[in-house]
């Protein structure tokens, strides 16, 4: 190969580098990196978590995003807006007993970008009567007032 196409090729796999170095940045930031936003993400599901154990649904949905534009997925189907979310989890669990001690486990944190993440996770619910429980995955956005759940797909597992 002449000297000319040489430096040609190095200088391009220089250009490579940086650009597939960069994209990977871009892509995903390893949450390692990210401990602060983690520890406010985890912050706002323990609070979900706490109202959830003392029946506060309202204070539960503080966690989402309060817009028409958030969307709930699960075994009924798709629920749209944060009215919608909230009717949904009032008709579901309609009183203390019905909603039980809730507890979220095995969180796992990919971060989308510097204001989207996306978090992983089991929950389980203990009633008097039951339990149940299953997975959910929650996409993040952070909002100039904090992180909001925009999406959740909830499923249960038995």
């Amino acid at each position: 190969m002449p000297k000319r196409f040489r430096g040609m090729a190095l200088v391009g796999l220089v250009f490579l580098a940086f650009y597939c170095t960069g994209v990977r940045r871009l892509a995903a930031t390893p949450s390692e990196e990210r401990s602060g936003d983690r520890e406010t993400i985890t912050a706002v599901l323990n609070a979900q978590q706490a109202a959830w154990n003392r029946g506060d649904v309202e204070a539960f949905l503080v966690g989402y995003w309060k817009s028409p534009e958030l969307t709930f997925s699960g075994a009924t189907g798709v629920s749209r807006g944060w009215d919608g979310v909230l009717a949904r989890y009032k008709k579901s669990y309609p009183d203390r007993a019905a909603m039980g001690k809730l507890d979220f486990a095995d969180l796992e944190f990919r971060f989308l970008g510097p204001d989207a993440a996306l978090v992983l996770g089991r929950w389980h619910l203990k009633r008097e009567t039951d339990e149940l429980g299953g997975v959910f995955s929650l996409v993040w956005q952070r909002f100039p007032d904090g992180w909001k759940i925009i999406h959740d797909h909830t499923s249960t597992v038995r």
